[in-house]
């Protein structure tokens, strides 16, 4: 016995001995941020401090020699993110994934992300060029120091390549990809076309408020005419296809920015705030740094893997995003002909034809056949296509304008970090491809502006779908007929009332031509910006941190006079309105009644619309305010929702929601406890940053993700997106604002920012998350460009010399 207890004690010993030494040997892979590193192609010395946040300020002779220490200052700190970013783009994750990854590499080596990158950067100027170039080799410079590599490496077996220009515009197209598109809706309409008429389709997805449906074909006439089982086939390939396809901006999410000039503020001088909304990852999706060179300073946001400051401020502007939501993807059903071309609108023609090898790990390597048509890739051969299944049918191809040969955004996004006044920032926007943003704009001279860059597809006026459902690609009239000029679309400069400010709803006025799109985000932040705005008649720095910290639900405040009015036969119903009764609508994190709204919601969705859309619901389940808010409030008749259709009696609203409270309740006590008391927003509605891969093994999410108590919800200022069909935790709060701003234009040293992680994505690092508490709480930290200030507190100091 006594043996058999030294044997175990000598295990356990040598367990943490080995345990020890791995962590020893893993800390290597923090970065050396003191000293002297000498380096193969860097033009002069470049001196890289880092202030006591991780923030690197980077002091360069020139822009190349600063791009090439970004590069290498994201590759001391980034690199596995960078490592799986430019896989996700190029189609490479099952190369150190395996198979499991496979459907994604099929959907994104289709669509051609990268084929459409590498022309791209071929038609770049010979400025943005050699800044891509100088930071590729600064991250090539870091891996030719033969560091210790995050522990993601040795887990996944990944080994990272010299990096590459064109891996940098993959990764500017991704976050286009993140941020634009209603391909998937198109796909939901051809669906629901074949169980209901347009005018019930209308109504579940509903016009922007206030406007009319868009006058369009009836889809069931459109589609009638085909064979109907080939275009039920393709729509059930479809659907596997978007299960392949990386997740975009989940319905209600977006982000804010508003500006005031110096009349409505208390310095005299514009004031600047923005707030992009974003997937939640570990680490951030931004990385702060600090550039200046003779030109100046740059400060802000980058995306590590690109070498541009892509949400800042310079010692003159400052500027700040928001997504537009143009409708800038189409669907085109291609009609097949027997010699494996397809229709088009002179006879029949040939598809493009590209093979692609996916390399699997632990497996054979995969041959792709893409095939491409007039309009772009068939991306419905990424799963088993509707050929394949019957000799004549049909396919679906994908048009995007950021596939486009000739998109310039990485050279707009170079030259805009760069402009001194207005008229250089509309020259460099006038070159923004996509995505299309709301860009406002503030400057030193006391000026604001606002522009919405991008290419939009310009839409015939005989096309009677306006790409809201997928087109006969063989009719010419569906066919884009060129990209909106950039001085047709919307822009104002120096508005009589001092402010402007967007929140993804329709920034176009009655009457504006040509078409951007019909699917706007619902108005409820953006009439909450409006009323803060409105309320304080000199803004400050205070009262906008305020605003981002808002966290009134006014689309929950409409409903609730519906839901109170519920009668209920229980006590915990009873409880519960009366909890609601006496609450303000406000989504804070320590209180229980925002979890008994958002979970009653939930029910109450899930039995309105389940039946109607039967198995495409739980990929379609989301809170769809504008929609609920017309059934409860009957308009045109819209409460025959509430009707089970399965069921032979006729359901009421009022049936509905009495038991859908009743369900919520009962749900909330077995997943938090018996008494609603207790119950706490924050607790479920925790801020949860997923790592890629590992968020997805729930051992690993325990070590790599990051998870915060948060407020908000879908449609409050400060946003705090949940996914209802998410069974295990559908109160998480997985969409939120990746960063806030605020930039002071009467002292640009004045101006603050946070974003939700931390500086590192090393999981040893103490900066891997010691942002994530600021942010959550709505705290800020200092946004500082002067040399002295930074010197005189705590910080490293790295120089980087040219090697000899």
């Amino acid at each position: 016995m006594r043996l058999l207890a030294r044997t175990l004690c000598a295990l356990f010993l040598v367990f943490v001995l080995v345990i020890a030494a791995l962590f020893v040997y893993l800390r290597q892979s923090l970065p050396t941020t003191n000293g002297e590193s000498s380096v193969a192609g860097l033009g002069s010395k470049v001196d890289v401090l880092r202030d006591g946040y991780g923030i690197p300020h980077i002091y360069a002779t020139n822009l190349n020699d600063a791009a090439y220490a970004m590069g290498f200052v994201h590759a001391q700190d980034r690199l596995w993110q960078m490592e799986i970013n430019r896989r996700i783009g190029s189609g490479r994750l099952a190369e150190v994934l395996g198979p499991a990854a496979l459907d994604t590499d099929r959907f994104l080596r289709t669509i051609g992300v990268r084929r459409s990158a590498e022309s791209n950067l071929a038609i770049l100027d010979a400025t943005t060029q050699d800044l891509l170039t100088a930071y590729s080799a600064g991250v090539n410079a870091f891996l030719a120091t033969n560091p210790v590599l995050p522990v993601e490496f040795m887990l996944t077996g990944a080994r990272p390549e010299p990096w590459t220009p064109v891996d940098s515009i993959v990764w500017v197209k991704m976050m286009a990809w993140d941020l634009g598109g209603n391909w998937r809706s198109e796909l939901l309409r051809m669906r629901l076309a074949q169980t209901m008429p347009m005018a019930r389709i209308n109504e579940f997805l509903p016009p922007y408020p206030g406007d009319a449906p868009l006058p369009t074909a009836d889809l069931k006439e459109v589609y009638d005419g085909l064979e109907k089982e080939a275009i039920r086939l393709a729509a059930d390939d479809m659907n596997r296809v978007m299960a392949a396809a990386p997740a975009e901006l989940p319905e209600g999410a977006g982000s804010n920015n508003w500006v005031v000039a110096g009349s409505r503020s208390a310095s005299g001088k514009p004031l600047l705030a923005n707030d992009p909304h974003l997937s939640l990852t570990a680490p951030a999706v931004w990385y702060f740094a600090h550039v200046q060179t003779p030109e100046g300073n740059l400060i802000g946001a980058t995306l590590p893997g690109v070498p541009f400051i892509t949400l800042g401020r310079n010692d003159r502007i400052a500027w700040a995003y928001t997504n537009t939501g143009p409708d800038v993807q189409d669907l085109y059903l291609e009609r097949l002909d027997a010699t494996g071309g397809y229709i088009t609108p002179s006879g029949p023609a040939p598809f493009t034809i590209i093979t692609e090898t996916i390399k699997v790990k632990g497996a054979e390597d995969v041959k792709l056949e893409v095939r491409i048509s007039r309009h772009g890739p068939i991306i419905s051969d990424v799963a088993k296509s509707a050929l394949d299944v019957t000799p004549r049918g049909y396919a679906i191809a994908f048009a995007w304008t950021a596939l486009a040969e000739d998109d310039l955004t990485v050279q707009a996004s170079a030259e805009l970090s760069r402009a001194g006044n207005w008229t250089d920032f509309l020259s460099a926007t006038g070159k923004f491809g996509a995505p299309q943003q709301n860009m406002l704009y503030a400057d030193v001279d006391g000026n604001i502006g606002y522009v919405a860059p991008g290419r939009i597809p310009v839409r015939k006026a005989e096309n009677d779908l306006k790409g809201l459902a997928p087109a006969p690609g063989w009719d010419a009239k569906y066919d884009w007929a060129g990209f909106i000029a950039f001085d047709q679309l919307p822009q104002s400069f120096n508005p009589a009332s001092g402010r402007l400010w967007t929140a993804n709803d329709k920034i176009t006025a009655p009457g504006y031509r040509p078409f951007i799109t019909s699917e706007w985000q619902p108005p409820y932040r953006s009439d909450r910006i409006g009323q803060l705005l409105e309320a304080t008649p000199k803004h400050d720095i205070t009262s906008f941190a305020r605003m981002h910290a808002d966290v009134a639900s006014t689309a929950l405040k409409e409903a609730m006079p519906y839901l109170l009015a519920t009668d209920t036969k229980t006590e915990n119903g009873r409880r519960a309105l009366s909890m609601l009764k006496a609450w303000d609508g406000e989504m804070r994190k320590d209180l229980p009644e925002p979890l008994i709204a958002a979970a009653w919601w939930r029910e109450l969705t899930k039995r309105i619309y389940a039946d109607e859309l039967g198995d495409a619901f739980r990929p379609n389940w989301s809170q769809r305010a504008p929609f609920m808010l017309n059934v409860l409030a009957d308009r045109g008749g819209q409460s025959r929702w509430c009707d089970d259709v399965k069921t032979p009696a006729v359901e009421t609203c009022a049936e509905a929601l009495s038991l859908s409270l009743e369900a919520a309740l009962n749900d909330l006590q077995k997943r938090y406890g018996s008494d609603m008391g207790n119950w706490r927003w924050g607790e479920a509605h925790g801020a949860r940053h997923e790592h890629r891969p590992f968020g997805r093994q729930p051992f690993l999410a325990r070590i790599f993700d990051i998870s915060m108590p948060s407020s908000g919800d879908s449609y409050t200022v400060n946003v705090g997106q949940h996914y209802l069909n998410d069974e295990t935790a559908p109160f998480a709060n997985r969409h939120a604002p990746s960063l806030r701003a605020i930039y002071d234009l009467s002292d640009p040293e004045k101006s603050v920012f946070i974003h939700s992680g931390g500086q590192s994505g090393n999981r040893l690092s103490s900066h891997y998350k010691d942002f994530t508490e600021a942010w959550a709480n709505g705290q800020y930290i200092p946004m500082i460009t002067d040399r002295k200030r930074i010197e005189s507190a705590k910080h490293d100091t790295l120089r980087l010399v040219p090697a000899r």
